[in-house]
């Protein structure tokens, strides 16, 4: 990878600011934000209360310990999804607590007006049908209390929601959340009835055969919410939403019904772990598009000659990347920090571009694409310092 300037073009080039330009406007955490954390937060401390509560400090500080051997795996994913166009650390930190506090308290308050339901209108003594909730209750309102969420995020932060793998980041890190709490909830219940065998058990399911269920099932409405997004968004979000949280239901339903009906562990290697390959094959093949978007708007800029061909290479593919960053730690003293910021602007730069490019654009993405050009300008002047 190149890391020259590219030689002056007479279009482009004739508007690069003066160094050192004014520095990118970077979009923070607006008002509506900060009270949407503060109302997660609360809601995350009435759920930790809760739990206290039911099931005790000591279970609760076990469950949770134990809770985060899955919740490092699947984060971990998610990352490794996430690594092309990171999403702002504060979109993924709402998402987290919203599927781990919104979600979880959503699904507590109906299972108890339902519990409150059953007990008053049916004969006396009488309770819910376990199986049936698993199956149909639980699956309905989790996937809708998560959707929601990533139904937010689009809504009011359109301009980190580009496609189906920014769906599917938002969407595995809410159910990582929610799926962090219900750990929580079913390991103490099961190390208060079982003792330390029926915790075992318990983990072994929930935390090391099936970390990624819950990141399974809420991915279809994060993915089907980033088609919309990539396709112009508009009323039609609304439509894909419902389409992706019907397969997120149904795919709930199956899982929950596999363990209630029928021999889990025959379905979960004949049917689950095909279903989880093909979510890897669909990532992959997500990943390489965003690749290709990357590669197709960079040569655009190339073209009018901000960038040249040896950078655009070196930005849009995974191994151009690796080598600009061995030579970045190579040099003396190490540019891996600039690097780093230059291939993290150039990308955004790209997807800002396609966004443009489809008709999704707005003044913003227009101002966004300005200082964009004016921060890969200064990113190379500081590489080359």
């Amino acid at each position: 990878m190149s890391l020259t300037p590219p030689s002056p073009a007479p279009g482009p080039q004739s508007h690069v600011p003066a160094w050192p330009p004014a520095a990118p406007r970077r979009r923070g955490v607006g008002a509506g934000w900060i009270v949407a954390f503060a109302i997660a937060l609360l809601v995350g401390l009435l759920v930790l209360g809760y739990l206290a509560v039911a099931l005790g400090l000591s279970v609760v500080a076990t469950g949770t310990l134990l809770a985060f051997v899955p919740l490092a795996i699947v984060l971990l994913a998610v990352r490794w999804i996430d690594r092309w166009e990171p999403e702002p650390r504060w979109a993924l930190w709402f998402a987290f607590l919203w599927g781990a506090a919104v979600s979880v308290a959503i699904a507590l308050v109906v299972d108890l007006g339902v519990q409150l339901f059953t007990a008053m209108s049916g004969p006396a003594g009488a309770t819910g049908d376990e199986a049936i909730g698993a199956v149909v209750q639980a699956p309905i309102v989790e996937e809708l209390a998560k959707g929601v969420g990533i139904l937010l995020i689009y809504a009011f932060s359109r301009s980190h929601f580009d496609g189906p793998i920014d769906g599917l980041v938002y969407a595995a890190t809410v159910a990582a959340g929610f799926a962090f709490t219900e750990n929580i909830l079913y390991f103490g219940v099961a190390l208060i009835e079982g003792g330390a065998g029926e915790l075992g058990m318990t983990f072994l399911v929930r935390g090391i055969f099936s970390p990624f269920a819950h990141v399974l099932f809420t991915a279809c409405t994060g993915i089907a919410i980033g088609i919309a997004a990539s396709r112009g968004g508009g009323p039609r979000v609304i439509g894909w939403f419902l389409l992706g949280l019907i397969a997120a239901i149904l795919l709930h339903a199956f899982w929950n019904g596999s363990l209630a009906f029928a021999d889990a562990f025959a379905l979960y290697f004949t049917i689950q772990v095909p279903i989880f390959i093909a979510a890897i094959v669909v990532t992959i093949l997500l990943r390489r598009q965003e690749q290709a978007v990357t590669r197709r708007r960079l040569a655009e800029y190339a073209a009018a000659g901000w960038f040249n061909a040896d950078e655009v290479a070196g930005l849009s593919t995974p191994a151009g990347r690796r080598a600009a960053l061995a030579w970045a730690r190579a040099q003396r003293p190490p540019r891996t920090a600039e690097v780093k910021r230059f291939i993290a602007d150039a990308t955004r730069l790209a997807f800002t571009r396609n966004a443009l490019a489809t008709g999704r654009g707005d003044v913003r993405r227009f101002e966004d694409e300005r200082v964009l050009l004016d921060a890969v300008t200064r990113d190379r002047q500081a590489i080359s310092a």
